[in-house]
């Protein structure tokens, strides 16, 4: 049986770890305000720049420009990985992990043996791949401090670079979608090329056309389609890179604060059970203390 001393002890060392979850609860909670407030004010213009881009590369010949050449030489994927560079966020990082390894299973395998490379977002995300020997092509660490355009636009800058060269047939991402504050959500999306609608998709935007008057079969490039294209293509690519980072950080402290709330719950309900033992050990202490004191009376 442990001593009184020794619970007391782990008591303290509970109370303490309990005091420093509370705090990193009430940390994540008041940035998670402020990354909801971002995300949500973000969010429609990056969503609907996406459903134009979509109709866009649906209609407009591939030839276009390169980004949406969907029938490029090369066979290999670019996986942009988004993670958090620290834990302490339940299954957060894990999910997002597990997802990539799986998407780079069940790729197809490109002729020289290499499927996918990777570009990792966050430390987590480089630990886990660089260990296991993938191909890194590129890595930032320490963005989510305070997610910037630059960081967004260095991102997809790289996208753009590695699907024009020789090896890149296609880019995905992976990250954590925001759903709610206790919902996060795995996505592994499209970004290049430009993907296009399927058939229904196609077909009901062209029934909801003729119902609301706008015909959305024909575009009008002014004043030149390709010095439109130019323009607004990386821009479009940058903007879902945005939105994706965004998105990770908002879930990031959701999970966290999620995570430390259920920690800070736990280290109570540990206090309660160690303070009742320690009181159990202490009433056994003092009646053995008392069985002695009268069995030493009664002797003499």
């Amino acid at each position: 049986m442990p001593s009184l001393i020794d619970i007391r002890r782990r008591v303290r060392a509970v109370k303490s770890t309990q005091q420093i979850t509370k705090a990193m609860k009430m940390v994540s909670s008041s940035k998670l305000r402020r990354a909801q407030e971002r995300i949500l004010k973000s969010r429609p213009y990056a969503q609907e720049m996406l459903r134009v881009f979509n109709n866009l590369a649906t209609r407009t010949d591939h030839a276009a420009h390169p980004l949406l050449n969907d029938d490029p030489l090369a066979a290999r994927t670019l996986l942009i990985v988004i993670t958090a560079d620290r834990g302490l966020c339940g299954s957060f990082n894990t999910n997002v992990a597990k997802a990539a390894l799986q998407f780079t299973i069940d790729q197809p395998k490109a002729p020289d043996g290499r499927d996918v490379a990777m570009a990792l977002v966050g430390r987590k995300a480089r630990d886990f791949f660089q260990r296991r020997g993938f191909d890194v092509m590129y890595e930032e660490i320490g963005l989510f401090q305070n997610v910037k355009w630059s960081h967004a636009q260095a991102i997809a800058a790289t996208a753009i670079k590695e699907f024009l060269g020789p090896d890149i047939s296609s880019v995905y991402l992976v990250y954590n979608e925001f759903k709610s504050v206790i919902s996060q959500r795995v996505v592994i999306e499209k970004l290049l090329p430009i993907p296009r609608l399927r058939a229904e998709d196609t077909n009901a935007g062209a029934t909801a056309g003729k119902d609301s008057g706008v015909q959305g079969a024909d575009y009008l490039f002014e004043p030149d389609p390709q010095q439109l294209l130019n323009t607004l293509l990386p821009l479009h690519v940058a903007v879902q890179v945005n939105r994706a980072l965004l998105e990770s950080s908002a879930a990031e402290h959701a999970a966290r604060m999620q995570s430390m709330d259920s920690a800070t719950r736990n280290a109570k309900e540990m206090v309660d059970r160690l303070t009742l033992y320690m009181n159990k050990v202490r009433q056994a202490a003092i009646t053995r203390e008392i069985i002695e004191v009268v069995s030493g009376a009664q002797a003499t």
